[in-house]
């Protein structure tokens, strides 16, 4: 039973579903909530249900990753970070640094603790690697973004060695008669060319 209420898919206003429709270059599915703006003023991170109803399951699948990057070039920079081997950087940095792993521990906790009040996916994991190791930066820096500040140290680590990504202008340009368009989306996961999920992998499947 849900802790709290959260908003529904419908409340999200029609703007901002039409902007995450262009970021992703298909319509997004589960989407409850824009968990973040860019300073762009365009969703950059969104609250997914932690179920999705599929053609294979009307019931809904289960969808762990409950803060969802959508900005192409945020997911493009962060691509490139995953690409110099920064994750396993930071895996190793959880084995030696138990202050480090004692707060990535907590991060874990936070972001079941938030997916739990919307529905418990009873033996799934966190997302992004949480809280043993870093399989996905976009997840992390989702959170940090989402979260705030000192929740997800190394999604605060991630996010602090990225460019001002906005700076070039918004990924999505917005036009009167026909909404959003495309600037330069990524793949269909929202993530830029760099990030290619494996078949399976939770943080990976399509809203």
């Amino acid at each position: 039973m849900n802790s709290v209420e959260h908003p529904a898919a419908g409340a999200v206003d029609p703007k901002d579903v039409a902007a995450v429709e262009a970021q992703l270059g298909r319509a997004p599915r589960g989407l409850r909530a824009v968990a973040h703006r860019c300073p762009c003023g365009q969703p950059d991170v969104v609250e997914t249900a932690p179920r999705i109803a599929t053609e294979r399951n009307p019931d809904g699948e289960p969808f762990p990753t409950l803060y969802y990057l959508t900005c192409p070039k945020a997911a493009s920079a962060i691509g490139t970070l995953e690409g110099g081997g920064l994750m396993a950087e930071m895996t190793e940095r959880l084995r030696t640094d138990p202050g480090l792993a004692a707060a990535y521990r907590a991060a874990h906790e936070d972001y079941l603790r938030r997916r739990d009040a919307i529905e418990v996916l009873a033996g799934f994991p966190s997302a992004g690697g949480m809280p043993d190791r870093v399989k996905c930066l976009h997840v992390l820096v989702a959170h940090a973004l989402a979260a705030g500040p000192g929740v997800n140290p190394l999604g605060d680590e991630a996010l602090a060695l990225l460019p001002e990504w906005w700076r070039t202008g918004s990924c999505v340009r917005l036009e009167a008669a026909d909404g959003p368009a495309p600037a330069g989306h990524g793949d269909e996961h929202g993530h830029g060319h760099e990030y290619a999920p494996e078949d399976g992998d939770e943080e990976g499947r399509e809203r």
